[in-house]
């Protein structure tokens, strides 16, 4: 690639949350590699939250499949508005059909992707896929599209900025928990996105009446606003009442907490991502081992970081419908992830 040529560049990660804060180092090594151009990011809508700030991007454009830009008339509104950005180039992070599509529309030049078998005809430049082996690290993955450029990228962790607005709601919540400046706390996140990465919700309520009744330390719980009852279960399972604050945050704010956390425990899932993007100490706990979905792939990466898998002899999984009853995540003992908890306090 000819960088006097590349003076504005777009880099698209629409999936998940967990996504693109792995995709964060390869933002900072795109910058690197073009100082002076002018850099922006598609993503999900709320996901804009935790990249505000961040000095390697320009722009955060927000894609919203399903309300702003659902149906065909909007998607064409959206694609003459991308169209007059002038883009010279795109890296696509995570291929699919649409953004495929809205890319070429969008009459950037340069298109740059994994071919997926989705719309691959629409990119200009094809890399194989090989994500699904799940060799090595999301974040490599990444960086292998620089890599196909030319381009020797330096490694970084993933870094979220936590702007002051949050960190100031932040500490208004820690004090309306009746948690004081500089007073320790854990976190527990039990949610995801399916039940393949769930550790059974007994073993979060065992883990939180531990922590409390060993450490005489203040556990909060968090989930998503619509798996808050999930939560609930947990608090009703627990002899110790822990602080409970499903889907009262944006996740720029959910970053600010877990930056003044003491630890954070958490399930394979996107706030595990965030607690390691602003170096909390984090477990994550994993349970499917098929290739391409396990923490060879998808662990939380940080100096503080932890991801605990049991192999019990699955070479395929069957995810979302598991006959072993998810023997996975029940093979990791309660009194594991407590002494692993007290080994990062």
């Amino acid at each position: 690639m000819n960088k006097a040529n590349i003076k504005r560049i777009l880099i698209t990660r629409t999936d998940r949350i967990g996504d693109v804060v792995l995709s964060l180092p390869a933002i900072k090594a795109v910058r690197l590699a073009f100082p002076d151009a002018y850099i922006a990011i598609i993503v999900q809508p709320r996901i804009d939250d935790i990249l505000k700030g961040n000095p390697h991007i320009d722009e955060v454009i927000v894609y919203d499949k399903n309300k702003k830009h659902k149906g065909i008339l909007k998607n064409l509104n959206f694609i003459k508005w991308l169209k007059g950005k002038k883009f010279d180039a795109v890296l696509i992070l995570h291929s699919t059909k649409r953004i495929n599509l809205l890319c070429f529309l969008a009459g950037i030049p340069r298109r740059i992707g994994y071919a997926r078998g989705k719309a691959d005809f629409l990119l200009t430049d094809k890399i194989e896929y090989t994500k699904k082996l799940g060799e090595k690290h999301e974040s490599e993955y990444s960086l292998d599209i620089l890599r196909y450029l030319g381009i020797d990228p330096e490694f970084s962790l993933p870094f979220i900025y936590v702007q002051n607005k949050d960190d100031e709601k932040a500490e208004e919540m820690l004090r309306s928990f009746g948690i004081n400046n500089g007073e320790k706390f854990i976190i527990l996140h039990p949610g995801a996105s399916c039940a393949s990465k769930m550790w059974p919700l007994e073993n979060f309520a065992k883990l939180g009446d531990m922590l409390i009744e060993n450490l005489k330390i203040k556990i909060m719980i968090n989930l998503a606003p619509d798996q808050a009852g999930l939560g609930e279960k947990v608090r009703g399972m627990m002899r110790n009442k822990p602080i409970f604050f499903c889907g009262k945050t944006t996740l720029g704010e959910l970053a600010a907490l877990f930056k003044k956390a003491s630890l954070v425990i958490s399930n394979d899932s996107g706030p595990a991502h965030i607690a390691a993007g602003v170096e909390a100490p984090v477990i994550s706990i994993f349970g499917r081992n098929q290739l391409g979905l396990s923490p060879v792939r998808w662990k939380p990466i940080g100096e503080k970081a932890i991801a605990i898998h049991k192999d019990v002899g699955c070479v395929e999984c069957l995810a979302h419908d598991c006959k072993k009853d998810f023997l996975c995540l029940k093979a990791i003992r309660v009194e594991e992830v407590f002494e692993k908890a007290k080994s990062l306090l």
